[in-house]
């Protein structure tokens, strides 16, 4: 277990390493959490999620949320605490504009914008307190995220076949909770209507849209988190294959198997 905390003007970045945690009743910061490794359950006001290996979410400074741990392995995390204004003096010098609202979804941690984090996360690791160097990188973290999010967000957004734009924002910002919801409750059984319920959107509207904005059904990409996980569990487990199938919530051993090699052209067995 391991803890480490640095400030940078006012801004934070924290490093942790646990088992069990809870921290409740949280704002005032502009928040990036990303989890390399375990599981994090989240209450973002009335709205609950977890986190997976690999992703992050990234939350305005006036949302109010709670994070809590309960793990019988090591979950390791990262989280930056990004004053207010910092934020903004960094929207008005790179975006020309500042105080946006952002829509608060889960993201996958890739590219460029994984490997400033794991180089941060290794500074903060080593007691590194070079704050030039350390708010370089919070720049490097914030425009990566800006990618993503012009990616994720905005761009999926356009897609929308809408007139209106605040029309746009909404239903994206819907189809996001109802995405969180599926990453968050992967294993479990799911099913449209209920999904549908989640985004305050009808079955019919959610099919429609959702392929609009992602290129895909729900259903689709269900088995695509399903999927990963389960690539995950085969890297860094010894669970049997059998119970890997059961813990990421597919029914069938054989569809599992067949679904894995047209994704990424190798066998469960061989992968591991």
């Amino acid at each position: 277990m391991g803890y480490k905390r640095i400030r940078v003007n006012k801004n934070e970045i924290i490093s942790e390493s646990t088992y069990n945690v809870a921290y409740s009743n949280l704002s005032g910061k502009y928040a990036l959490h990303v989890v390399f490794s375990g599981e994090v359950d989240y209450i973002i006001e009335r709205r609950n999620i977890t986190l997976l290996p690999g992703s992050f979410i990234f939350l305005n400074h006036d949302t109010r949320y709670s994070k809590s741990i309960k793990s019988d392995v090591e979950v390791k995390t990262l989280i930056i605490l990004f004053d207010p204004g910092f934020v903004h003096d960094f929207e008005a010098f790179n975006l020309g504009k500042e105080g946006l609202r952002l829509v608060e979804s889960i993201h996958s941690v890739d590219g460029d914008f994984k490997f400033n984090l794991a180089q941060l996360g290794m500074y903060i690791e080593s007691g590194m307190s070079d704050q030039l160097l350390l708010r370089e990188y919070l720049n490097r973290c914030l425009l990566g995220y800006q990618e993503i999010y012009q990616d994720e967000i905005v761009n999926r957004e356009e897609s929308l076949q809408f007139l209106n734009g605040a029309t746009k924002t909404e239903i994206l910002k819907r189809l996001s909770i109802a995405r969180d919801f599926m990453i968050s409750n992967y294993s479990k059984p799911i099913c449209l209507e209920e999904i549908a319920k989640i985004a305050c959107l009808s079955v019919n509207h959610l099919l429609r849209t959702y392929k609009q904005a992602y290129k895909q059904s729900p259903y689709q990409f269900l088995t695509t988190v399903r999927l990963l996980q389960a690539k995950h569990l085969l890297k860094n487990t010894d669970y049997p294959v059998n119970e890997i199938v059961d813990i990421v919530g597919f029914e069938c051993p054989s569809s599992f198997i067949r679904l894995f090699r047209n994704s990424f052209n190798v066998t469960p067995g061989k992968y591991r």
